[in-house]
């Protein structure tokens, strides 16, 4: 899916700066996605609905995700209507196709070890691509490491994690095997946006 070329890209006057960091599984960072009132929009909107994130289909509580988090709809806030359209148009997909926004929280020692987005079960409208954004910079720690590449891709406010895993090879897909590493120092605050292969929303 991934169609960017190029060392930047545009959308609605907005000049973002992207960086490839791989071809396949496409993997890419975008910078300047979202200005500090955005960053701080979110944040504020979300603060208050906190929980504790789950995992698995049955929704359970685990010790590999410590972090806490909430979807957010576009009933929220207009910014959170505006976070979900910029993010779906970069990544080429509709908004019906995508998730409610769903903004993250870690505090020092909260991680999310290394996990695959997309679901197990073949039968159901599988996510096929994420973009997470950081909304602040982190002192120490928090990356998005993809371990079976090398890549380790540290907080910074404003900037998108892209990446795809809807490949033919299943090899390919496991490639996208990730993890959002301890906070060390300070607190780590991050909006995503799963797309999915069929409508999801109206």
């Amino acid at each position: 899916m991934f169609s960017f070329s190029g060392n930047s890209v545009e959308v609605d006057g907005r000049e973002m700066a992207v960086s490839l960091l791989s071809a396949e599984p496409a993997i890419a960072v975008f910078e300047n996605v979202l200005d500090d009132a955005e960053c701080d929009a979110v944040i504020e909107v979300s603060r208050a609905h906190l929980k504790r994130s789950k995992i698995g289909t049955d929704k359970r509580e685990h010790a590999m995700r410590t972090s806490s988090g909430v979807f957010l709809d576009e009933h929220y806030s207009p910014v959170v209507s505006e976070v979900e359209r910029r993010l779906s148009v970069m990544m080429g997909m509709p908004l019906t196709n995508a998730e409610d926004l769903h903004v993250l929280h870690y505090q020092p020692g909260e991680e999310y070890r290394a996990h695959m987005d997309s679901f197990t079960r073949a039968e159901v409208n599988n996510r096929i691509a994420t973009m997470i954004v950081y909304l602040n910079d982190v002192e120490e720690g928090g990356e998005t490491v993809f371990p079976k590449l090398g890549l380790s891709i540290p907080p910074k406010r404003g900037t998108a994690v892209y990446f795809e895993y809807f490949y033919s090879e299943q090899k390919t897909n496991a490639l996208t095997l990730h993890a959002g590493s301890p906070v060390v120092q300070g607190e780590k605050w991050a909006a995503t946006l799963w797309v999915r292969r069929q409508q999801i929303r109206e």
